[in-house]
């Protein structure tokens, strides 16, 4: 029983450092004339409930923990090769432990933190019809870090939605048509983000979510079906996460390594708007000590195009 009860504080403590905000999963809009505006709006669902020591799998569904989150993207491109865009928030979070026949429920909503990214990009760098973008950018902490529970204490760090503090990106993106079938792209990107520490942590403690890398590599085409655009893409993804660290110090059943497969699916209403949904699911995952790892995710939104020579938007519906 002791053991138990152990084990139980120990999940308690954890950190899941999958949940939260999909921050950089939602960077890089696409590239477009001088003058473009783009809007998205997407509401993603991410659903944890696989638990994980290390490599392994463990036979326990005790834990869940379901993120909603809504994404709205604004994007400017300023010269045919500078653009800026940015990603404000909206995230519920809930965190569900079943044991010992008790459950508790702990649940915060609120704004997120927001982004802001300027990209440059270098036409034709490796070769015709390819792109080549460079970004720099910082994540914004608009998003509350004191939220408290149903006793009035306060949350730890991963359920909150924000976190107290800025982050610098680095953004790296690469594409490339090739000459057989230029309707085919085949695409890259890698994500950095060096996280800033929370220094009034629980009033009198400082936290700091480990530093981040994805990359991504995948492959679209482009087909018309029923005299509409359609876009099916598959992709690859890795996340490496360093330990979170308190006070200074690095805290365990945080970090790891995970690649997950993404197929994705996009259709343009019209010229001028795209519908698109994708799914994430996890291939492999390696985490620091115990935590539960993404079990899938799903996303789905619209995409707003309004070109510069458009003085009156015409949806064309």
């Amino acid at each position: 029983m002791t053991l138990l009860l152990v084990s139980a504080s120990t999940l308690n403590a954890q950190t899941c450092c999958s949940g939260g905000i999909p921050l950089s999963n939602n960077i890089g809009m696409p590239i477009e004339d001088k003058g473009t505006f783009q809007l998205s709006l997407n509401y993603d669902y991410n659903n944890l409930n696989t638990l994980n020591n290390g490599n392994e799998k463990l036979d326990d569904n005790s834990r869940l923990r379901i993120t909603h989150s809504i994404l709205l993207n604004l994007g400017y491109a300023i010269t045919k090769n500078l653009s800026v865009e940015g990603l404000i928030t909206w995230v519920n979070q809930r965190r569900n432990i079943s044991q010992f026949g008790n459950e508790n429920l702990d649940e915060t909503s609120g704004m997120g933190d927001g982004l802001l990214l300027f990209k440059y990009n270098f036409n034709n760098l490796l070769g015709k019809s390819s792109s080549t973008e460079l970004g720099l950018g910082t994540k914004i902490p608009f998003g509350s870090s004191t939220e408290t529970n149903s006793q009035g204490i306060i949350l730890n760090a991963d359920l909150q939605p924000g976190s107290n503090a800025w982050d610098i990106v680095f953004f790296l993106a690469a594409s490339k048509q090739p000459e057989f079938r230029p309707s085919l792209t085949f695409s890259g990107r890698v994500i950095y983000r060096g996280t800033g520490t929370n220094n009034s942590y629980f009033g009198n403690s400082s936290y700091k979510f480990g530093n981040e890398i994805q990359a991504f590599v995948g492959a679209s085409d482009q087909f018309v079906v029923l005299k509409t655009l359609v876009t099916p893409s598959i992709s690859f993804k890795y996340r490496n996460a360093e330990l979170d660290k308190i006070d200074g110090f690095n805290l365990d059943n945080t970090g790891g390594n995970w690649l997950f497969i993404i197929p994705d699916f996009s259709i343009n209403i019209n010229p001028s708007l795209v519908f698109s949904t994708r799914a994430e699911l996890p291939l492999y995952s390696n985490v620091d000590g115990t935590q539960l790892t993404p079990t899938y995710r799903l996303t789905t939104g619209l995409l707003l195009k309004i070109k510069s020579k458009q003085n009156v938007l015409n949806l064309n519906i």
